[in-house]
């Protein structure tokens, strides 16, 4: 045989042993539909996998020949969206909610008596904490009163949290530890007092008095509460979240897990307003790993609707001569604002009232008109002036969440009037505002499940299907710009829009698999549905149990 015919036949058969080998891949889900949320919003049919990260996406057929796997998945029609991403939620305060009394959903102020007295039988605590009251839920909306408190419970301390955190009420053993008294006066919230007397509803920052008496969780307990608080999250197909505000020693404890190879779930950060934790963080520079960034301060404004606590322009439709009131001082918010410009920290800061709203876009805009990519936040960006929308951009990013509309939506005209209405929950025209919209839940002051988050974004409904036609329905998204705010448009309010957010190759393998396709189910079954696994770094941490 001549020596250039063996040179042809090593050629020839080297070839067909490259075109007969496939790449070894770590998992392969095939036979599914994948959403891949890239620009042209395109799907796809099966997912290769590699250290974590997404390999290749193309057809069943493309990715079966290319690659192999002894983790080889038919997913039999199932959906695969990217990782769901919850923009705001409280992840540590889930955990810890769950020490204490579950207050959400109660129909009046009874029901919680009934529910403390039983807690307490099967407890003993020596601290009395609960969360989720909301007098609007009640028959009687107005706030309510210690009085029985003092009787049920006269030597155990009791501080109980309505359902959007910014009020609180208190018996009087806890305000004796606390040191308030009817001369206390504390700016930036309300003691609520009746006829000169303390009613124990305290509003915004007072409430700081009295949970500094509430003995601190161990870092154990911390532990367990973080984790309890992660089983819920991705049991909904959470693959990452924004904690929207942690002290230091929390944020250490949860660094420490991720160390441990506790912790799945992937968490972006803000730093709680207390300048010592600020400069700890500052100094160190923002904070990343493939699970963890720190990076952003959370600054709160004013407080709450519910409470009254927003601030607004006019006063309270329900409570003339009541305007709310900002938490923090304008001179303090705005030399905190400069400081945290020349850092690359965001500032991401709760405004809920149009007066809120109005300090914050203005200050936002003085500070960043030389920094054209700082992504400072807006949280809640609940009720704006009309002639403000203007302010919200890429770089002044409102981050919205869908529920806070249909559970406040019963009486939040009733707080605003019919003018100002219009321009709370805009949730549509801020999108098109801004280009972009990040959404999330606020749990626990909401319910966890995203789901519900993308049913009331579209729908407009509440679960109950209330109101038929959808509250403010102009104001409603599409399922498609709905999915992209649970997913990449989070992952961009949170700079990591170049490792999630979507399924493309190069980034993380964090999928949500659902058994039902979002852009094509009925509308109203949406909150019904269950997700069937969630899937972080190509690794399965949930999987519903068939």
């Amino acid at each position: 045989m001549s020596y250039m015919k063996k040179c042809t036949l090593l050629v020839f058969a080297f070839l067909m042993i490259s075109c007969t080998s496939k790449q070894e891949v770590d998992t392969i889900y095939y036979n599914t539909l994948v959403y891949t949320l890239d620009e042209e919003f395109s799907t796809t049919e099966a997912v290769a996998i590699k250290d974590g990260k997404i390999l290749k996406t193309g057809t069943s057929e493309d990715i079966l020949n290319q690659f192999d796997s002894k983790n080889k998945i038919d997913a039999n029609g199932k959906v695969i969206y990217p990782g769901f991403n919850d923009a705001h939620a409280h992840l540590y305060g889930l955990g810890k909610n769950l020490r204490g009394v579950e207050l959400k959903g109660t129909t009046s102020y009874n029901e919680i008596l009934q529910k403390l007295v039983d807690f307490q039988k099967q407890n003993k605590t020596k601290f009395i904490v609960g969360r989720g009251w909301d007098q609007n839920d009640w028959k009687d909306k107005a706030f309510p009163t210690k009085d029985t408190l003092d009787v049920l419970f006269p030597e155990t301390p009791v501080a109980l949290t309505r359902v959007d955190g910014h009020a609180m009420l208190v018996n009087q053993k806890a305000m004796d530890l606390a040191g308030i008294t009817t001369d206390t006066q504390i700016e930036g919230g309300e003691i609520v007092k009746v006829d000169g007397k303390i009613t124990g509803v305290l509003v915004d920052n007072p409430m700081a008095m009295i949970t500094d008496i509430i003995p601190e969780l161990t870092k154990e307990e911390i532990k367990q509460a973080v984790l309890k608080a992660q089983e819920i999250a991705i049991s909904h197909g959470l693959t990452s979240l924004t904690d929207a505000g942690l002290p230091r020693r929390v944020i250490e404890t949860i660094r420490e897990m991720y160390d441990e190879n506790t912790l799945k779930l992937k968490m972006n950060i803000m730093v709680s307003n207390s300048m010592e934790d600020i400069d700890y963080y500052l100094d160190k520079g923002v904070l990343k790993t493939p699970r963890l960034r720190v990076g952003s301060v959370k600054v709160y404004a004013d407080g709450a609707l519910g409470s009254r606590g927003a601030a607004l322009k006019h006063p309270y439709s329900d409570q003339h001569n009541h305007f709310g009131a900002m938490v923090i001082g304008l001179e303090d918010f705005d030399q905190l604002a400069y400081k945290l410009s020349k850092t690359d920290y965001q500032m991401n800061t709760h405004a809920i009232g149009d007066s809120a709203n109005s300090v914050v876009l203005k200050t936002y805009k003085t500070h960043l008109k030389d920094n054209p990519n700082k992504r400072w936040r807006v949280e809640h960006a609940q009720v704006l002036d009309s002639t403000e929308y203007h302010y919200f951009s890429k770089n002044i990013i409102p981050s919205v969440q869908p529920t806070h509309a249909t559970s406040d939506m019963y009486w939040a005209e009733d707080r605003l009037g019919e003018k100002r209405i219009k321009h709370a929950y805009a949730y549509k025209k801020l999108l098109d505002v801004a280009g972009v919209l990040p959404l999330g839940t606020d749990f626990p002051v909401e319910d966890v499940n995203p789901l519900l988050t993308f049913y009331a974004a579209v729908s407009r409904k509440d679960t109950k299907g209330y109101p038929e036609d959808g509250f403010q329905i102009q104001n409603a998204l599409s399922r498609k710009e709905t999915l992209i705010g649970m997913t990449k448009w989070a992952a961009f309010a949170a700079f990591e829009e170049n490792e999630k957010g979507s399924i493309e190759e190069g980034k993380y393998a964090d999928f949500t698999i659902m058994e039902e396709d979002l852009m094509t189910v009925e509308i109203d079954n949406i909150p019904n549905l269950k997700i069937y696994a969630t899937v972080i770094n190509g690794e399965t941490v949930y999987q519903i149990n068939e």
